[in-house]
């Protein structure tokens, strides 16, 4: 049942995260990626806020913090990704 509750929310925050940058149109889309999009986003939250000093070791980043982190990993990916596709 947790697994179930973590892509559903990685979902809504992937959503939410695509809604506030949108990108591009070749940037990948679909209900998939946009779940993983949540789901890493989540986890980058994690790793920083646990370095940074924010969350305990065993705590986890809530939906702020994962929208936050989405937005990181879209940010990352648009670098490289747009980088890539104006060279050729």
């Amino acid at each position: 049942m947790a697994m179930l509750w973590t892509i559903i929310i990685g979902f809504i925050v992937g959503v939410v995260a695509k809604f506030l940058m949108p990108g591009d149109k070749y940037e990948p889309t679909g209900f998939i990626l946009t779940t993983i999009l949540g789901i890493v986003g989540a986890f980058v939250a994690t790793f920083l806020g646990q370095a940074v000093g924010w969350y305990r070791p065993g705590d986890s980043a809530g939906f702020i913090g994962g929208v936050v982190g989405a937005i990181i990993v879209l940010a990352v990916y648009g670098f490289f990704a747009g980088r890539r596709g104006r060279a050729t």
